[in-house]
Formats: structure tokens, C-alpha cells, sequence
């Protein structure tokens, strides 16, 4: 339980909301009609924001009929974006309240709340049927969650046979750990990293066949550089959801990242796998 508050303490200052309308309202935007787009900035909180979305969706089998499973949903534009594209519902999951409040309440401002629901719950332990799913995935999640083996045999509990899972983290390197703060971990203490090979065993234990485990290190290099670029030119960053998140903490936490990125200590890892 102790754990738990302080991931959620980490995510959750309060006044979200609040936060999230001031941004908008110094893009020009009106939070009250804003727009899938409008809102990418902020509402994608993990590496390379939309683009990685987009690249994760373009994986996607899915089918308008189906019924997927987001976990680690924040406040839920990947959900809404996946919905959006297949027309097919998506439930998202994730541990901080406030995180799923804010996401109910854009989603309705879009009209995808018949499409697009949010549970506060716990990824060891989802509030959801046995083969509920026809897909899932999950994004820049589980460096919160200690039992790897614990997730993965809820990922198969929760899908149906054949189900699809994606998933876009950041592993562990060989040059050791991150220094902290880092976007999901204010300490060391919170965050637990695996490695890609640990990742791709604990999959196949948990009964799933991996179809592609790929290094993104050299988008993560190229989003990098054509941000520092857009904000040498005077124009915001393409993403900024740590900043609506963190605050104070944002800077040092990215640029921490950025250079266990660089030395080898983080690696960037997606994985399309199937349940057997």
C-alpha cells in the first residue's frame, strides 16, 4: 500500500484539470471545445507523445467490433486516438484516480464517452472478467510495477485466446540504472526496470508468443533532435505532457532520461506479442 501511494503521489498534485485548461488557454485553445489534436501535447504522457501513439496504432489489428484494453490509460488520449481510428470501444485502466477523472471528462467533451470508458484499478489485480479482450497494450507503464510475472499472467488472463498485446517501455540497459527523478519515479524506490531479454522471457512464461521485440532508440534520438529544434525556433516542444504533469520536477526528470538514453542505461523497447 505504501508503494501504491507513492506512485500515486508522484502522478497526482491535484488540480489537473485546472492546469490542463490553463495550457490549453495559453495555446489559444478553449478547453471547453478542444480537439484531439489540440490536446495531443498533453495528453499522451509517454515517449515521443503522438507520434509513438500513431506508431503503436498502425501495429493494432483491430477491428471495429473489438473491445481493447488500455492499461496505464493517464488520462486517456492514446485510448481516445485508438478508439477514434478502428470506431471500436476501448476500456482504460490505471492506479491514479484524479488521472481517470480527467480522462472521463475529456472524453466526453470529444463524444467518445460511449465508446471510451476509465477504471481506477490496480494492473495485478484488474477488475475484469477472464478473455474480456480482444487486444491490449500498454505504454511507458510498467517501471511502476515490481511483478512483471504478476502483469503479464493478467494481460492473459484478461484476453481472449489469439488476443493481441503491444507493448512500448523503457528497459533496462547494461550501463546501469537512471539517475532520479525521472517522469514515473521520483526515487529509485518506485521504479523497477527490466531488461529486454527478462521482458521477452517473462512474456513467453506468461504464455504469450512474441512477434517483434524492436530498440526505438533511434526515434527516441530523432524526436529529440526535432524538438530541440522546434523550441530553438521559438515554437513550443511537440510534447508536453511531463511539464502539465510534474511541474517543477519535468525538467530535470527528462533531462535525466535523456541522458540514460544516450549512455545506454535506458532503452527503448517495443513489443507486439499474441496470447497463445
Amino acid at each position: 500500500m505504501a508503494l501504491v501511494t507513492a506512485i500515486t503521489d508522484h502522478y497526482s498534485r491535484g488540480n489537473l484539470l485546472a492546469r490542463l485548461h490553463a495550457a490549453l488557454c495559453d495555446d489559444g485553445v478553449d478547453p471547453a471545445h478542444p480537439t484531439m489534436e489540440t490536446l495531443a501535447p498533453y495528453d499522451q504522457f509517454h515517449g515521443r507523445g503522438m507520434e509513438a501513439t500513431r506508431e503503436l496504432a498502425d501495429a493494432m489489428p483491430a477491428r471495429p467490433s473489438d473491445h481493447i484494453l488500455d492499461v496505464g490509460s493517464g488520462i486517456g488520449g492514446p485510448a481516445r486516438f485508438v478508439a477514434s481510428r478502428f470506431g471500436c470501444r476501448v476500456t482504460g485502466l490505471d492506479l491514479t484516480p484524479e488521472f481517470c477523472d480527467v480522462a472521463r471528462r475529456l472524453t466526453k467533451l470529444l463524444g467518445l464517452d460511449d465508446q471510451v470508458v476509465f477504471d481506477a484499478g490496480d494492473a495485478l489485480a484488474m477488475p475484469f472478467g477472464d478473455a474480456s479482450f480482444d487486444g491490449a497494450y500498454s505504454m511507458n507503464v510498467s517501471m511502476n510495477i515490481a511483478d512483471k510475472a504478476g502483469l503479464y499472467r493478467e494481460f492473459h488472463r484478461v484476453l481472449k485466446p489469439g488476443a493481441w498485446l503491444l507493448l512500448s517501455e523503457l528497459a533496462q540497459g547494461d550501463a546501469g540504472g537512471p539517475d532520479y527523478p525521472t517522469p514515473w519515479a521520483s526515487t529509485a524506490d518506485a521504479s523497477f526496470l527490466a531488461t529486454a531479454d527478462a521482458t521477452r522471457h517473462g512474456l513467453a512464461e506468461a504464455g504469450f508468443d512474441i512477434v517483434r521485440l524492436d530498440n526505438t532508440i533511434d526515434k527516441s534520438r530523432a524526436f529529440a533532435d526535432r524538438s530541440r529544434a522546434a523550441v530553438a525556433r521559438g515554437e513550443k516542444p511537440p510534447h508536453r505532457a511531463v511539464m502539465l504533469m510534474h511541474g517543477e520536477i519535468a525538467k530535470p526528470a527528462m533531462a535525466n532520461v535523456a541522458r540514460a538514453l544516450e549512455d545506454g542505461r535506458l532503452i527503448p523497447i517495443e513489443i507486439v506479442a499474441r496470447k497463445r
